[in-house]
């Protein structure tokens, strides 16, 4: 009994002796990791990653940090997001994306995620990046590194639609169906169209590529919204972007594009390869909605006269003398017809089906709407809008167009605004110090536009102009398309569909009122996530603009530290009426530092 005793105590003691050597591996391990944490760079990192991870997963600590920073602690910032997010598209990020039906390219069109599920970080510059190339000598040349993605270059160089050259990618002008530039191509088609003649002022360019298309047209006075989707070709509309030239991202797909009707007096595919006459030509149809009266449609590459296509060109053919488009010429691969005035030509017999859209059908609705299987109504619009009818350029940007009657009073409100804008630009210039009309200023966005006041004030600087006009406000895009402007609807209580670093000016008149409902008057949106999506795609170095009621602007203020924006506030320009407050702020050039690569 005594040695059964003595053994039991002894195993009694070497238990105690294992578990206190656990305790103790246990706290000097606790101990090391928390020199690790706190004293090493893997404590950031970890840090910041665990962060993102709870802001995806738990929207209550979400919450709290957009509290905090409205309420503008000083503690508070916005953390950088990883360095794989350079390019980051909430809409339109491929990981999701590629999940989705292919269908109609329903899976390249924007799916945007809820803000409870977007990272609340600020986007990060590529390693190596540096102030943007100015304009004009960028529609030539762009820094590689500020987008060092090879793929075109590799594969389109023979083209002739850009190269690397030492530190630059070199853009020689060309295209698939223009390898021997742009220039000449645009030559070629002004045997046929009245390119020079002023009556055309704005164009779409399908499937753009790199937009040398549109970038060589300015020259012609012909302002080109170039599009394409983020595809394999990786980030040609942000090559197009940095060149100075006007793009976004956007897939012909199951939408509407987002531009109202009748808005384009040139629409232009070189090989944009989209199957026109599919679904009963619904593709054709949705071109025809944007294309003016009057307007011409330029289609070079497949399947114009193309090898083993005859089919498709003989479907195409007939689509467009369905429609009562005039044939204009068919020179080699390219194709050219003119849309007729009004709406005599349909109904009538043809094998695609095709009929007038209903009277109810409005052509300027454009959000997240489905694309229609009928011809819209040109009857629809009052007044005058064709080619021809209208004003030539310059003297469409300062007239009133009949469009405008969409606002109570609209054409003494168009006067009004008009006058307003041309002081508020004066001041803008001459007092607050924002470089419009020096090179450092190229692309401008101004992201509630109404009537495009703020871009014809500043017509005659050297700069573009994206005018948005809220989906849930009047829609008076028509009026800025009419006056020559170009622009695009959305809704800012979703991220935009470009890339980063997009802007070197963004321009936002009543910010407030973008984010609320017209009706409730209640937020829809916070402002945190509108402030951190302006962030995203401004340029470092860039300007904002912001006009507001001084409580507005005193927040805006508070959440422009955290978003690391150096930022002043100024009193409104004596003529004005109201109590309106001025923010302009500075987006400061940083970096991730090295061990976040």
């Amino acid at each position: 009994m005594g040695l059964l005793n003595l053994s039991s105590s002894k195993n009694r003691h070497a238990r105690q002796w294992r578990l206190l050597d656990i305790v103790t591996a246990a706290f000097f391990a606790a101990v090391l990791l928390f020199f690790l944490l706190v004293f090493t760079p893997l404590g950031d990192s970890l840090a910041a990653s665990g962060r993102q991870t709870l802001l995806r997963s738990d929207p209550r600590h979400r919450g709290r940090l957009v509290a905090l920073v409205e309420l503008g602690r000083q503690a508070v910032a916005i953390d950088a997001c990883p360095a794989d997010m350079v390019a980051h598209m909430p809409c339109e990020d491929p990981r999701i994306n590629s999940q989705l039906s292919r269908e109609m390219n329903f899976y390249r069109e924007r799916h945007c995620p809820l803000p409870t599920e977007t990272p609340l970080c600020l986007i990060p510059p590529p390693e190596g990046y540096r102030v943007s190339v100015q304009w004009p000598e960028s529609l030539h040349k762009i820094w590689h590194d500020n987008m060092p993605y090879n793929k075109i270059a590799d594969r389109k160089g023979h083209q002739g639609w850009m190269k690397k050259e030492g530190p630059y990618f070199i853009f020689p002008g060309g295209g698939t169906m223009f390898p021997d530039g742009a220039v000449q191509y645009i030559e070629k088609l002004k045997q046929y169209i009245p390119i020079a003649s002023g009556n055309l002022r704005t164009a779409l360019d399908m499937g753009c590529g790199v937009a040398s298309f549109g970038g060589y047209m300015l020259a012609e006075g012909i302002v080109t919204l170039s599009f394409a989707p983020r595809d394999s070709h990786k980030a040609q509309i942000q090559f197009a972007l940095e060149r100075g030239v006007p793009a976004f991202v956007a897939m012909l797909g199951t939408l509407r594009l987002p531009f109202p009707g009748f808005s384009f007096d040139l629409v232009h595919c070189s090989r944009c390869l989209i199957p026109f006459t599919a679904y009963n030509a619904t593709y054709f149809l949705e071109v025809d909605r944007l294309l003016r009266p009057g307007g011409y449609l330029v289609i070079s590459g497949p399947p114009v006269q193309w090898p083993k296509q005859d089919k498709e060109w003989a479907d195409l053919q007939a689509v467009a003398r369905s429609l009562c488009y005039e044939l204009i010429v068919v020179d080699g691969n390219t194709v050219i017809w003119k849309k007729p005035n009004g709406d005599s030509c349909l109904p009538n017999q043809n094998e695609f089906g095709i009929e007038l859209c209903d009277e109810s059908d409005d052509p300027s609705f454009a959000w997240y709407i489905k694309l229609k299987k009928c011809a819209s109504r040109a009857s629809s619009v009052k007044g005058e809008y064709a080619v021809g009818s209208i004003p030539k350029w310059p003297e469409r940007l300062t007239t009133a167009p009949a469009r405008a009657s969409v606002i109570k009073n609209g054409l003494d409100v168009f006067e009004a605004d008009k006058r307003r804008w041309i002081r508020r630009v004066a001041y803008y210039k001459n007092s607050l110090n924002i470089k419009l009309g020096t090179p450092s200023i190229r692309n401008v966005m101004d992201m509630n536009a109404f009537f495009g006041g703020f871009a014809a004030a500043i017509i005659s600087d050297p700069v573009w102009v994206m005018n948005v006009v809220p989906a849930r406000k009047p829609s008076t895009l028509d009026v800025v398309f009419d006056r020559g402007l170009i622009g695009v609807y959305h809704d800012w209580c979703e991220p935009f569909s470009t890339y980063p670093r997009t802007y070197d000016l963004i321009h936002i008149d009543a910010i407030e009122s973008l984010i609320k409902d017209p009706i409730s008057g209640n937020n829809r949106c916070n402002m945190v996530d509108l402030m951190v999506e302006i962030d995203r795609i401004l340029r470092p170095e860039g300007k904002v603009v912001i006009r507001d009621s001084p409580d507005v602007i005193d927040k805006i203020y508070r959440i422009s530290h955290a978003i690391r924006w150096k930022a002043s506030i100024h009193d409104k320009e004596p003529e004005s009426h109201g109590k309106e407050r001025i923010l302009v702020a500075t987006k400061s050039l940083w970096k991730l530092p090295s061990s976040s690569h």
